[in-house]
């Protein structure tokens, strides 16, 4: 949903009667010249509602009249993924930069303000699911989320890696497993601030550490002690949680780079790479033990992958 081809004196009206009904009751206010821009996408997520927003220079607010009126029994953890944002509650205020994680109870009164422009990726939990899955307390005020540690830090980017693949695929066949894998991130995340314990998540552990690896694979220095160290693990307990992928972290860190490397190989449009920068490119220290281990595992040797030329 799109408030593009919407006359700018009606997108206003437009933009809360949509949320209405797709999310939550709120009012809105513009701040540009050129009128509220800005563009929705809900996707369902087995009990969860994601939704994909963004806009231009605006503010939401959901009023103590409105929480009454139109009651949402509702957590939800809003992802700020571009832009920055203030969050007014009746304790307060939050500032939120790119990359920041809050999550906030719909029964209570909120100003989210956005004075540029702005994406969010934000999650829908139903009341009774986040009890039930989540953390049981109340959520009295928002939380800011993915500051706390490193480890922390890699639990929020593992969130937002999984919300984006859900958003880009359109939802996709396992909703089920992406469903259980965001919620025990949340809990995670969550659960230690309201009084509940973290879950032993080795799945959302896995996430975490596979979401290190897939942003820092093209660094020769990552080692699987280096994940260990990044999501707060020891290297014994990292090499649990890989055991229901069937290989050790060390070897996952080696077929994600020759999968990779493997890859740009294959492509006709890569061909004026050479073979040692393809794998200096995915964190291979030299042509020949990439060479080396490349036919190992596939078979043949990397100049053999590549298309012939026509």
């Amino acid at each position: 949903m799109s408030t593009q081809s919407v006359d700018p004196a009606d997108r206003i009206d437009f933009w809360e009667e949509h949320n209405r009904q797709a999310l939550v009751g709120l009012t809105c206010s513009s701040y540009s010249q050129k009128g509220l821009l800005a563009t929705e996408t809900n996707v369902e997520l087995g009990d969860l509602r994601l939704a994909e927003i963004d806009g231009n220079e605006h503010v939401i607010e959901r009023t103590p009249r409105i929480c009454q009126s139109l009651p949402k029994e509702s957590i939800f953890v809003t992802l700020l993924t571009e832009g920055c944002g203030v969050f007014f509650h009746e304790g307060g205020c939050v500032t939120l930069q790119t990359g920041d994680l809050i999550l906030y109870d719909t029964r209570r009164p909120y100003l989210f303000g956005f004075p540029s422009p702005m994406r969010q990726l934000l999650i829908d939990i139903p009341r009774e699911v986040f009890a039930a899955q989540c953390a049981p307390g109340e959520v009295s005020a928002p939380l800011l989320l993915g500051k706390g540690s490193a480890a922390e830090g890699a639990q929020a980017s593992a969130l937002e890696a999984e919300l984006n693949k859900w958003v880009t695929q359109q939802g996709g066949e396992d909703s089920a497993g992406t469903q259980a894998t965001v919620l025990k991130l949340v809990r995670t995340l969550a659960a230690p601030r309201l009084g509940g314990s973290a879950p032993p998540a080795v799945l959302s552990q896995l996430a975490v550490a596979e979401d290190y690896i897939a942003r820092h694979l093209a660094d020769p220095g990552l080692s699987a002690g280096r994940v260990a160290e990044a999501i707060g693990v020891s290297a014994r307990h990292l090499s649990r949680i890989f055991q229901p992928t069937g290989v050790s972290p060390s070897r996952y860190i080696l077929e994600q780079r020759l999968g990779k490397a493997r890859q740009v190989l294959a492509d006709p449009g890569s061909r004026h790479l050479t073979i040692a920068e393809v794998a200096h490119r995915w964190g291979f220290a030299s042509q020949a033990h990439f060479t080396r281990v490349f036919r190992s595992h596939f078979g043949r040797t990397p100049g053999e992958t590549r298309p012939l030329r026509s």
